[in-house]
């Protein structure tokens, strides 16, 4: 069985593994058993809710410690393993896999949430409201930037379901999220998940999330059309039908689109988690969107001890 014992001498190994060094593993580790033990005081290990018994740990639990507890959950999301070989490196069935899976993930997701790092969810139904901020955090006049990001998944077995999630732009089914990242690309909003056919000018309406008054916000030509109240919009400019963009139209965008690589980046971040980039075989419900939150407050998390270096916008 993988211990983290077996690692913690090998930090290009656990790196690989789980995407962390041993300095950012170690600075998790406390939040992640602080929420675990929370959680057992009230619930088993089956999720039921604990009655008279206290928690006490088994002498024969496949874990020896919550440190390979929280490398079990992360292999899984940097890794993305079928159950079935997962259990085998963890020397488990696939069923208890399984049910370890989902009891460590939303503990997870709430130890980084404890840390601030999950981006933020709270959104409003109604499109373009004029008081809303995406952080408590943020401050008028910084830069945002957005853009949605797919995920394959299974192809459902109902016909309209199918066409739903399925996307003409990466011939395949896909559910689909809008993010907004920060100057430091940090993501600081998240959108629930939809169907993969769903555009994301569409899901920016539908949701209707803004940014802090005064501040400028990036985007690419996907959200034409897309303004937000008192807010300074950047876009390159679109090709007109039949026409030709000038040399100095053509300047302006690749400017803009030196900026705006910055959300790439970040999505590229949030996805050296191969559970949301490779196609998801888990359709618990909650689950595909419990995930990707997850994973971008680890990315989130991961900046914080290596961020990445970028020059201040200007146009």
């Amino acid at each position: 069985m993988t211990t983290f014992q077996d690692l913690k001498d090998k930090p290009d190994t656990l790196l690989s593994l789980t995407g962390h060094t041993l300095e950012e593993f170690t600075e998790l580790l406390p939040h992640f058993s602080y929420c675990f033990l929370e959680y057992m005081q009230t619930h088993t290990l089956d999720g039921n809710p604990r009655k008279n018994r206290r928690y006490k740990p088994y002498k024969n639990s496949r874990f020896a410690s919550h440190e390979d507890m929280l490398l079990f959950i992360l292999i899984y999301l940097r890794d993305a393993p079928k159950q079935v070989l997962f259990g085998v490196i963890f020397d488990m069935s696939q069923p208890l896999a399984n049910k370890w899976i989902h009891l460590l993930l939303p503990i997870l997701n709430k130890a980084l949430a404890k840390l601030e790092e999950v981006p933020s969810r709270e959104t409003d139904p109604t499109p373009m409201r004029d008081t809303c901020e995406v952080s408590t955090q943020s401050q008028e006049g910084e830069y945002f930037f957005h853009d949605g990001t797919e995920r394959p998944i299974q192809r459902p077995i109902d016909p309209s379901t199918q066409k739903a999630f399925y996307s003409g732009k990466k011939k395949s089914h896909t559910v689909k999220n809008n993010l907004i990242i920060n100057e430091v690309c940090k993501v600081v909003l998240l959108t629930p998940s939809f169907e993969g056919r769903r555009h994301d000018k569409n899901i920016a309406d539908t949701i209707g999330y803004c940014v802090p008054q005064g501040s400028t916000l990036y985007q690419d030509t996907g959200f034409q059309g897309f303004t937000l109240p008192n807010i300074n919009i950047i876009q390159p400019k679109k090709k007109p039908k039949g026409g030709e963009l000038t040399d100095e139209e053509k300047d302006n965008n690749r400017k803009i689109a030196s900026i705006r690589i910055r959300v790439e980046h970040a999505m590229s971040g949030v996805k050296r988690y191969r559970i949301v980039k490779d196609k998801l075989r888990n359709w618990k419900k909650g689950f595909c969107d419990l995930v990707m939150e997850t994973c971008c407050g680890l990315h989130n998390f991961r900046l914080n001890f290596r961020p990445w270096r970028y020059k201040t916008p200007v146009i």
